[in-house]
């Protein structure tokens, strides 16, 4: 069998011609520009690619192709083989390089290659990161391979109870479910609930489930996803986003400010064309992000809206259990007194976060001095989370609800632009409480607001401050207003 090497003929040369021609320059230098001739063998042609996953998309999308223009050249050509020629060698960051180089080099006019971001103050790190090539098949890889996940943080390690039930059923279904019969959910909680466990433990699961999955941290968003969708990698990556059925969103709410709010926007709706399902988590609604392009906030509200509410005594006890139960399984010489659980359970309130980080002081202290746990420790050692005779904490979503009711208007009035004086009087004694009750800023207040300025909040706050110094009813009546809320 004679063997044909077209490397030194026309033929490879007319075929790549032929099909810049008919895809166009960018298309063809996405998909063809790492293609290689190899030889001819009879009736076959063998090129090759250094990826499987670009591999795979040729076969897929342009093999008939392909074999139609080699027939055109060698008219016994009946089948075209492509076999993959190894991976290709990553170039290594210079950890002598300062990390702002990097940052420069990634911002500049010209298109940047796809890097990883490596942690600043970790030179092992930055030694161990390599910086992706500009050509797409690796930078979908990475976006396949998603964010880091915690294998600690699974559905058999979270512990449920009243405040979560819906939100974990929800998210339970979702995992397993490949018809997609939940297509969309937003998760919305304070911090340290329990978000991001949720959103962890259903990554693992429906990967466990041979599903196609991206998770993506707010930080792997911005630093990788985004900067990726600008160089040339971005029709693979495209293509990429639209080979996965369950798309995870944690922490959305660090994503606007660091972006311009185009282009975050632009990157969501393109996330959002294909995955069957999806399911974001922030520390707000939707509706109080103020940074969600219209066509997103369609997606959202056709789907389920599920809020987390903060931990009871009696959830908080469970997450003890488990957390107890876990380090007894590598350490069974560790121990909680129950009065000790009990303290902490009933008084360590601010989130789930706090209370793991009580059970690990208390069991620092313990392997390092052999002592064990008292309450007289715990005491000594917790001081600064305990928090015993406080007020609770108030959202603003609280303080816009109680408004509308009293007034009898809508919240997408009470947030809306109307300057109608019905609006305009329980929008400025909503903003006035908010500002008195949460000790929040007035820029932040503002976004809470329809996304206004700091100085509209300015003037709503000292007229109110005016009016209820000039009208007792008036006063009376934001009293009223504080008293329900903090009901």
């Amino acid at each position: 069998m004679q063997v044909q090497n077209l490397a030194s003929s026309d033929h490879w040369d007319r075929v790549k011609k032929e099909l810049k021609n008919e895809l166009g320059e960018d298309v063809f230098s996405n998909w063809f520009g790492r293609v290689k001739h190899e030889e001819t063998v009879g009736d076959s042609v063998r090129l090759s690619v250094p990826t499987r996953f670009l591999k795979n998309w040729i076969k897929s999308n342009y093999e008939k192709k392909l074999v139609g223009l080699w027939k055109r050249e060698i008219d016994d050509i009946n089948r075209v083989e492509l076999t993959v020629r190894g991976a290709l060698r990553p170039r290594r960051i210079n950890v002598n390089q300062p990390p702002k180089a990097i940052t420069a080099r990634r911002i500049s006019g010209r298109p940047a290659p796809f890097e990883s971001v490596p942690q600043i103050g970790s030179s092992s790190s930055l030694a161990a990161i390599p910086c992706l090539a500009d050509t797409g098949d690796e930078a979908a890889a990475e976006f396949l391979s998603g964010a880091a996940l915690n294998p600690k943080l699974t559905f058999e390690s979270f512990a449920e109870g009243a405040s979560n039930s819906l939100a974990c059923a929800a998210i339970r279904q979702m995992s397993a479910d490949h018809d997609g019969s939940l297509p969309m959910l937003f998760m919305h909680s304070g911090t340290g609930i329990g978000k991001t466990h949720l959103l962890q433990a259903a990554a693992m699961e429906a990967r466990r489930r041979g599903r196609s999955v991206a998770y993506l941290s707010a930080e792997f968003f911005m630093y990788h996803l985004v900067p990726a969708l600008r160089t040339p990698a971005f029709p693979v990556l495209r293509q990429a986003m639209k080979s996965i059925d369950l798309l995870l969103v944690d922490d959305l709410q660090f994503l606007h400010g660091k972006q311009g709010h185009d282009e975050f926007s632009r990157t969501l709706e393109i996330l959002m064309e294909a995955p069957r399902q999806i399911i974001m988590a922030a520390d707000r609604a939707p509706d109080a992000l103020g940074t969600l392009s219209a066509k997103v906030m369609q997606r959202i509200q056709a789907g389920e809206v599920v809020s987390i509410q903060a931990t009871d005594y009696a959830l908080r006890h469970d997450i003890l259990r488990k957390r107890i139960a876990a380090a007894r399984r590598t350490h069974p010489s560790f121990s909680v007194p129950d009065p000790v659980a009990d303290y902490i359970a009933r008084y360590v309130i601010s989130s789930a976060r706090d209370l793991e980080g009580a059970l690990n002081r208390l069991f620092a202290h313990n392997q390092l001095t052999r002592q064990p746990v008292t309450m007289d420790l715990a005491e000594k050692t917790l001081h600064d989370l305990v928090r015993i005779g406080e007020p609770r904490a108030i959202k603003v979503e609280e303080i816009q609800q109680v408004v509308c009711k009293h007034f009898s208007v809508t919240k997408a009035d009470l947030l809306s632009s109307c300057r109608a004086r019905t609006l305009v009087r329980p929008r400025q004694i909503a903003m006035y409480i908010a500002k008195v009750v949460t000790g929040r800023s007035l820029p932040e207040i503002g976004r809470r607001f329809g996304n206004r300025d700091h100085t509209t909040v300015l003037h709503a706050v000292r007229k109110i401050e005016d009016m209820i110094s000039k009208d007792e009813a008036l006063a009376q009546e934001v009293e009223l207003l504080k008293r329900l809320i903090n009901t």
